[in-house]
Order: structure tokens, then sequence, then C-alpha cells
């Protein structure tokens, strides 16, 4: 339509002696009086052309930018606000201006259960975004929704070429099916213990962190001793940093079916001796208030940030923030270890994966493969991993980190990146695939505050989040035992 309409102006002007037959409205002169041009109408003739050629010429100008302009959207809802919401936004930011064909629009949904239950509302709806950002939690669920294309048969079917081996082991089996990846890694991160180096001195403690529990406890005992701070340690989200990470740390089952992997008929083995034993230690040690219980879920315990607690248990992610908010001087260390006889293995990982819905044009998956590739090339990874302290998912960007001295100019960054480098992650470590797992952590996080404040024992309190988990993980599998597979 748009090139018809131009036809027909231009061709008015150039020809101007074509012009539409008159209506049987239109008068015509009796008669015509025939003269030669003046040369001033010559002129304006002349000037008022080349204004009408050049006016058209802007207008076929304008109507190209337009089309030009005309990307494929691409919806991307998240979970990240602050510091971190800003990094996702210069990421999508840099993406959009690096190419012409696609627009990603990023939408914050809040946090990552509220993202999860607006994203299958909206699958339910027929609306769904292109891009959702799942926690890890959530993987059981997506990879045996029909709601997703796995993301390693969305590049297929798109021909966009990903390295999949070059993706570091721990980070790719976490989030694969059948050593295929459902989801892309994006914000990575693992549980990790934050210091006041301030009170540390104070107390006269090595600067260096403490690498055992035997050690933390040492230390939290001189701090209090000598009124340096009013507890030793705190954490958050006290099922993912004290039972689901310390389980793999220490190569201990934390489910059957190897933590779920293998099969959906999965009991949770939380009360195990070694789950009573650890546990066990830090109920003791809250009512000495060597530990200061912090709550449940992701809730940030003030008593690190404003100096009451010497140490933290808490996700890496937070030391981008950190660096700008913290009035005093940190580090960072390992999660600590009970020591021999337990091996040291790996932690797992936190924060979250962006899976793809279906429901799109192939055109639209297209920017969707292109997009979650911009965001998997290394110079992406180095730059996120910079600014956020997440872990970099490619051993490319980790190398390219090392050789430009990244980690010795940000020492607090290594030890998250430090857990998560183990090439063979044994079936205790390679991470947890259980169904419904926010209800079952929520379980587990209510029995644990049970027992820290003293409304059951440790025994009692275990035994309970195992009924519970177990009873939320049965109805999993009734419900989900003859899904669809996540294929599309």
């Amino acid at each position: 339509m748009k090139r018809s309409f131009l036809t027909a102006v231009i061709r008015r002007l150039f020809h101007p002696d074509t012009v539409p037959a008159r209506s049987s409205r239109q008068k015509v002169p009796i008669c015509s009086v025939h003269r030669r041009p003046r040369q001033e109408d010559t002129k304006q003739s002349l000037i008022t052309r080349t204004i009408s050629v050049a006016a058209v010429a802007s207008l076929a100008l304008l109507a190209g930018a337009v089309v030009a302009q005309a990307k494929t959207e691409i919806n991307f809802w998240h979970a990240m606000d602050g510091q971190l919401g800003e990094a996702v936004s210069e990421l999508v930011k840099q993406f959009n201006q690096s190419q012409g064909k696609f627009e990603v629009k990023v939408l914050y949904k809040g946090t990552y259960p509220q993202v999860l239950a607006a994203a299958m509302a909206a699958v339910r709806q027929k609306t769904p975004p292109h891009i959702v950002q799942v926690y890890e939690v959530g993987t059981q669920s997506m990879v045996l929704s029909d709601a997703i294309i796995p993301v390693y048969r969305l590049m297929k079917q798109q021909q966009v070429a990903v390295d999949w081996a070059d993706f570091l082991k721990t980070i790719n089996g976490y989030y694969s099916k059948d050593d295929r990846l459902y989801s892309m890694p994006f914000n990575v991160s693992t549980v990790i213990l934050y210091y006041n180096k301030d009170i540390f001195k104070k107390a006269g403690l090595s600067e260096n962190p403490p690498a055992t529990w035997p050690e933390v406890e040492a230390a939290s005992r001189k701090i209090l001793a000598v009124g340096a701070a009013t507890c030793g340690f705190s954490t958050t989200w006290p099922s993912w940093t004290l039972l689901e990470n310390t389980f793999t740390w220490h190569n201990q089952p934390f489910a059957t079916n190897q933590n779920g992997y293998t099969g959906l008929d999965t009991k949770l083995l939380i009360n195990s001796a070694f789950g009573r034993m650890h546990i066990g230690a830090l109920a003791r040690w809250h009512q000495e208030n060597i530990f200061s219980y912090g709550g449940r879920e992701g809730q940030l315990d003030p008593k690190f940030i404003n100096g009451d607690c010497a140490m933290f248990v808490h996700s890496s992610s937070a030391i981008g923030d950190f660096k700008k908010s913290l009035p005093f001087a940190w580090g960072t260390g390992q999660l600590p270890h009970w020591g021999s006889p337990y091996p040291k293995e790996n932690t797992i990982l936190g924060g979250a994966t962006l899976w793809v819905l279906r429901g799109h044009a192939p055109g639209d998956d297209q920017g969707v493969a292109q997009f979650l590739k911009f965001l998997s090339e290394p110079r992406q990874q180095m730059w996120w991993a910079a600014t956020t302290g997440y872990v970099p998912i490619t051993k490319t960007a980790l190398d390219n980190l090392e050789k430009g001295s990244f980690y010795m100019q940000n020492p607090e960054q290594r030890p998250g990146m430090s857990q998560l480098l183990n090439p063979t992650p044994t079936p205790n470590s390679r991470g947890l695939r259980l169904g419904n797992y926010v209800q079952v952590r929520e379980a587990i996080e209510l029995e644990l505050e049970n027992i820290f404040t003293g409304k059951k024992t440790v025994k009692e309190g275990l035994d309970a989040a195992v009924m519970r988990g177990n009873a939320i993980l049965r109805q999993f599998r009734v419900t989900h035992g003859a899904s669809p597979q996540g294929e599309i």
C-alpha cells in the first residue's frame, strides 16, 4: 500500500498532464485560451516541482525508516530488582543495540515465586512471555511442563550454534536432562561465608576467614568474649544454605534417587545422622548467640549489615550490592566444612535460569535463540560476573577472568567460583531435582524454625520436615508421573 501511494504521487509530479478523468459534476470550459507560458510561470513551476520531489523523497526515506525500526519484540520477565535489576536492563540494552531485528522488552515481575506464578498464569491464558526467569527450585516442575521449549532443542531448530562443552560441568549438569540442557543458566550463585574484618581485628583474630564449622565456633566464642559483636553468625535461605548446600558440600545424599535425578518416587533424607549432627550443632549455637536464626526464605537479616553479627552465610549474589553499601571492611570465604571424615565435593547452584515458553511464532523463537546465545558469550559473561558477583557459566569466560587477574583484584569473588569447579560432581553433589520444591522448601524451613526456637527437638523437627516434604513429593509424582517431558 505504501509503495502504490508513493508511485501515484511520483507519477503526478513527473507527469502532470496525466490527470484523473473529470467527474460529471465538473464544469468543462466552453473555450480554451492558449498562450505561451511566461518566464516567471516557468520558474514557479520548476520550484514547485523541485519542492514536491524533495517532499516525496523525504516521505520515502521516512517510510523506509519506519520499516527498518519495526523490530520483533521479545518479552522477558525476571525477578531482579535494585542493582541486579539495573544490570539486567544493561545487558538487554547491549543486545538491542547489537543488532537491528529484535527488541527485547524486559519486565520486572516481583520475587521468584511471583514471577513463576505469573508466568504459569500467562501460559494458561495463552499469553506467555517468550522468556521467564525461574529459580533453581522450580527446575523439576519446568522440566516436566509442556509449556517449555528445551533450550538445546530451540538452538538446534533455529540453527544457532552454542558450544555446550564450554559450559562448566556443575552448572550444565544441574539444569540438564539426559545430558541435554533444558534452560539457559543466567544468574548463577552459590552460598559463601561473609565476615566483618573490623570485628575480627577487634577480637584479635586472623584476617583469614574460618574454613571449618569448628573454626566458626571458636572465632564466634572469642568475638563474643571480647564484646566485638553480639552474635557470631547469621544466615538467610536456611534450607538452601544450611541443608541443601551443606549436604552436597559433604557428599551426603539429600534425597533418594540421586537427589531426584533418576525418578519421581523420591523421599527426603535430611533426617540422617549427618543432618541431625549438623542441625544439632546449629541449635546448640543458637542458644549461645554463636548462631542467630535470621528467618525463613530470603529475608536479609540486618544483623550482619548493622555490625551485630561477625559473619553471614549468604549467597554470592550479594557481593555487588555489598561493595556499594557495607560501611566496614569485609571479606569472603568458602562455606564452612566439617572436615574429616567427610569429603569436600562442591556446593550447588542458587540463582535462576532462563526458560523459553511455547506459543510464539518461529521468527520470535529466532530472536529468543539469538538473545540467549548473546548472554552466554564470554564478553557478556565477564561483564556480568564483574558487575554482580555471579559466577560465569563457561570455561572461556572463567579463563579470561583468571588471565586478566580479575580474581586477584577481586578476591571476594573467588570462594563462590572455586566451590563450583568440581570437574566430576557425584550423584550426591550434582544438585537437587525435586518436584514442587518451592513447597518442600517451605516445609523444611518451617521445621527448622521450630527447632531453632525450641518448639521441637532436632529429631522431631527433621522427622516432621521429612514427613511434610515426602507428602508434597508424593503428590507431585501422582500429578506428573505420566506428564509430557518438556518436548515440543
